[in-house]
């Protein structure tokens, strides 16, 4: 019997409500093994996956260890894993949720800093005065080390967090951090302001692929299958169906143009990106076909997956 697709989703907290909430919209019900405080799931409506119910920071590292073929995880956590990124796994889709930036912020007493050159001077200064580097609180370490890197920063000391990062300037362990902020607001009440060009990542849920893993033949059909609905989803919430009774030529210029701006061709009318819906049916009917119905459809199957090509070269190429 062939091994199972494993898939690593997000054990508990709002981002496993959200993954939970994004799969059941794409007609995949998961389905707890052992009960609700089980850690192993499965997902109604695909064959041949086991889901393991992990925390985010261990999904990052189960998709690095090649535990797991897929993963829902954040792009934060992804980079701050050691080497590099695309060697070890491929970012499939941005899921659109579980958003953050990981910032630069520094206190909002220090007027005259606004950007990171300004932030190089202070380093400069401290140094100078002091004799000691500008301390830096986070737990994003290989990130900020690159970013710092590329911005020529380099009279610094990293303050390694282990809790609320944000605090660290008003206990005097750092004098700025790189944290994740969702809205600002713990930054803003611990006297934070974010860099002006302080924005290291802008962060998001993604699903993503081991490039680690064993990819067997069945654990990539399994693969397709989840990649294809998924797709199939995501093209539906941005299209629209047009349709009417029958086809007059009086509408062939205005089919044309449609077709021309990107719609396609379906059996009974065109299938049209879904801010284009109203205006298209509108000259549609003004050109004499009539009437024209618009309808969202639930799943658009192309006849290939992109997402799909780029996973299958990539374990084609692991194999080679």
């Amino acid at each position: 019997m062939d091994a199972p697709l494993i898939i690593a989703i997000p054990s508990k907290g709002r981002l496993k409500e959200q993954v939970e909430a994004w799969l059941a919209d794409c007609a995949l019900k998961l389905e707890a093994v052992g009960g609700d405080r089980g850690y192993m799931a499965s997902l109604k409506g695909l064959e041949g996956a086991q889901v393991r119910l992990l925390s985010a920071g261990d999904i990052a590292e189960a998709l690095d260890a090649g535990e797991a073929h897929l993963g829902v995880t954040g792009e934060d956590l992804m980079r701050e894993r050691p080497g590099d990124l695309a060697q070890r796994a491929l970012l499939l889709r941005p899921l659109g949720f579980g958003r953050a930036d990981l910032v630069v912020a520094t206190p909002k007493s220090w007027l005259d800093v606004e950007t990171m050159a300004d932030l190089e001077e202070v380093a400069h200064d401290i140094l100078a005065r002091t004799g000691r580097r500008l301390r830096v609180a986070t737990k994003y370490i290989l990130q900020t080390r690159a970013f710092f890197a590329r911005h020529g920063l380099v009279d610094y000391r990293i303050v390694e967090s282990g809790g609320a990062t944000e605090g660290a300037p008003a206990a005097g362990a750092a004098e700025i951090v790189v944290d994740i902020t969702t809205t600002g607001a713990t930054l803003e009440a611990n006297g934070l302001k974010v860099l002006a060009d302080g924005v290291m990542l802008r962060s998001q849920a993604h699903l993503a692929a081991s490039l680690q893993a064993r990819w067997s033949e069945a654990a990539l059909a399994v693969a397709e299958r989840l990649l294809r609905v998924v797709e199939a989803r995501a093209a539906a919430r941005s299209s629209a169906a047009l349709s009417w009774p029958e086809d007059q030529g009086a509408a062939a210029k205005v089919i044309e143009d449609l077709l021309a701006r990107g719609a396609s061709r379906r059996p009974n009318g065109l299938l049209v990106a879904q801010t284009e819906a109203a205006g298209a049916g509108q000259a549609l009917a003004a050109a004499g076909l009539g009437p024209v119905t618009a309808l969202q459809p639930d799943f658009v199957f192309e006849t290939g997956s992109a997402g799909f090509e780029r996973l299958r070269a990539a374990a084609l190429k692991i194999d080679g």
